[in-house]
């Protein structure tokens, strides 16, 4: 109940954020039934099924890395010292941002089986002259254990992460605590060579999956199951390795930032992005993996039409929508954290075109570095799937 009460008086973005959740729990949660209505309809391709049920999990991960970035910039889930005496320790209130994550989560599934329901005309009659049966299962029943389990996949898995990152959160500190807090630097992150290891695995195991296929290029449009699971399993490696790879190559951004004999405005856009590392650092790998295979199937696919089928666009809807409404949640978590910070350098007058700047610089050298390298990984990608 008190979960419902803060949903109701939250802010507007936050309420908009939520129901972006839902809608990507919504579009999770129809790919996975529609894995489920193709195996109930075409039992003799049960390999086909496996891999469409494999692909899925691609959003699925999108989406409860969306849902922990929700769930982290939620301000009634923010741990205050003041909530102790009510009884709202670190521990409670990472289970009132569970539940909020699994209302959302749960709506979006509904909604999801509502829809597929509808297009099977298992409500009404078909819909577009039955143009979605094939893929959907039309006609043949569904068991309703495995309907259930799909549907639990995502309010369950973005739940529990969502718990779990709340729960490990620290209380927000003293006014002491924080100003001696201001002046210990953050450590470096220590993934860069793991990172780039995995990402060059990646890349290894992608152009080993493209031997003998001359001709056929990667066919990924139009049917889920018609890529191959090394194609597959390589380009998670490469995501992983760009996810570990991210926080390193931030802290390095900082750096750079601060080199041959910075001003003001250069040193504190440098020390925020030393800061900020872990905590931007990933999603901008990950944002950086997604959009490189953007690139690489897009220079696969210029020299005839190959029009992408309905589920493969929705995926990478889904994938492109959640990592980069992730990318930009992070931001706004960074920013919270840094509001202390920003107030007190005012208070001591710096001018507030000088915190406008820094922030220009940053997004600029991130983009600076992070764009040729979704360009070289992209490049690299497909060089083996086009000779």
């Amino acid at each position: 109940m008190l979960a419902l009460r803060l949903t109701r008086g939250s802010h507007p973005l936050v309420l908009m954020r939520r129901l972006l959740l839902a809608t990507a729990s919504a579009g999770v949660g129809f790919l996975l039934l529609c894995t489920l209505g193709y195996a109930s309809g075409h039992p003799a391709h049960a390999s086909s099924s496996v891999l469409r049920l494999l692909w899925c999990a691609v959003p699925l991960a999108a989406t409860v890395q969306f849902a922990v970035a929700v769930a982290r910039t939620d301000p009634s889930t923010r741990p205050r010292p003041g909530l102790f005496a009510s009884g709202l320790g670190p521990a409670r209130l990472a289970v009132l941002a569970a539940i909020s994550t699994a209302v959302s989560t749960t709506l979006g599934s509904v909604v999801a089986l509502l829809f597929f329901l509808h297009l099977r005309g298992d409500l009404t009659g078909l819909p577009f002259d039955g143009g979605a049966a094939e893929f959907l299962g039309a006609g043949t029943p569904l068991p309703l254990a495995a309907v259930l389990t799909l549907l639990a996949l995502v309010p369950l898995a973005a739940s529990v992460a969502g718990g779990l990152a709340l729960r490990s959160r620290p209380v927000a500190p003293s006014e002491a605590q924080a100003a001696e807090e201001d002046l210990a630097p953050a450590p470096t992150p220590k993934g860069l060579p793991w990172g780039v290891a995995l990402t060059a695995a990646g890349l290894a195991v992608e152009a080993y999956a493209s031997r003998g296929s001359s001709g056929s290029p990667f066919p990924l449009p139009g049917r889920l199951d018609s890529t191959p699971a090394a194609v597959l399993a390589g380009w998670t490696l490469t995501a992983v390795g760009l996810a570990m790879a991210g926080p390193g190559l931030t802290h390095l951004c900082g750096r750079l930032l601060q080199a041959v004999r910075p001003g003001a405005v250069r040193l504190l856009a440098g020390r925020v992005l030393m800061d900020e590392a872990s905590r931007i650092g990933r999603p901008l790998g990950i944002v950086c993996a997604v959009l490189s295979g953007v690139i690489a199937a897009s220079t696969l696919w210029t020299d005839g039409p190959r029009p992408f089928g309905p589920l493969t666009a929705l995926g990478a809807v889904l994938v492109l929508g959640c990592t980069t409404a992730t990318l930009l949640t992070t931001a706004l978590e960074a920013k919270q954290a840094r509001a202390r910070t920003a107030g007190t350098l005012l208070r001591l007058g710096a001018p507030a075109s000088a915190l406008r700047t820094a922030a220009v610089l940053r997004a600029l050298v991130l983009l600076a570095v992070f764009a040729p390298l979704t360009w070289a990984i992209a490049e690299l990608a497909a060089l083996p799937l086009t000779e």
